[in-house]
């Protein structure tokens, strides 16, 4: 395995992306004092993905670990479930969940034609269950302490948002984003413009600049789970 350079990982439902990031920690470092080097390895991940989230995963190693900000201001495509008529207090399966009644479907035209609305550049609100870091303490550490967090609008770009599939109350997207943007807030956006309620139920980051997810290796090449 590479000890400078990067690692396209497929990271797995589930697990956090430091989680990802100690387990091919712990294959290098093993890696590195087999062949009597330094038993510790610099290992880091360029962008983190929610635990509830799949998908692509850039990691640096090594003396390419000094060049992670390079890797994390990419721009991303991602492929997102989203539940309408429903809402979450972390935007996806792992918050609260309350399901909304009376809610009237909306037709595909009207969701083509709000999916519209997002394109370009436009201002999003981070979700409060974020690791953006708030007077020196990450959001989601503020927001489970119970602490009410204001969280800073930012302006992001949506160079695409394609409509892949759409049953209610499941809506399924493809999204090329810049680096910064919350598929999570896109989701309950989204459902603000469809007169509902929305979360993310499944998100997947499937290309991070030139490189797919179908380069990446899962964690069981490297014999860990």
């Amino acid at each position: 395995m590479e000890q400078n350079g990067i690692l396209l990982i497929d990271k797995p439902a589930g697990m956090t992306s430091f989680g990802v990031v100690a387990r091919i920690r712990r294959v290098l470092s093993e890696q590195n004092k087999s062949q009597g080097l330094s038993s510790k390895a610099k290992v880091g991940h360029c962008g983190t993905l929610d635990p509830f989230a799949t998908g692509l995963l850039i990691l640096v190693t090594g003396t390419e670990c000094k060049n992670a900000g390079t890797y994390t201001k990419l721009d991303k495509v991602y492929e997102a479930t989203i539940l309408l008529g429903a809402a979450s207090t972390t935007g996806d399966p792992e918050g609260e969940i309350t399901e909304l009644e009376g809610q009237i479907a909306p037709s595909k035209q009207q969701v083509e034609q709000a999916l519209r609305q997002f394109t370009g550049e436009i201002t999003q609100t981070p979700p409060i269950f974020s690791a953006i870091k708030i007077n020196g303490q990450r959001a989601y550490s503020l927001a489970r302490q119970g602490k009410e967090v204001e969280m800073p609008e930012r302006k992001v770009t949506v160079y695409s948002l394609e409509l892949l599939d759409y049953a209610w109350p499941n809506l399924k997207i493809r999204t090329h984003v810049s680096s910064g943007t919350y598929i999570r807030s896109l989701a309950a956006d989204i459902g603000a413009a469809l007169g509902t309620k929305a979360y993310c139920t499944q998100l997947r980051r499937t290309q991070i600049a030139d490189w797919n997810v179908e380069q990446a290796k899962t964690l069981g090449d490297f014999g860990v789970h």
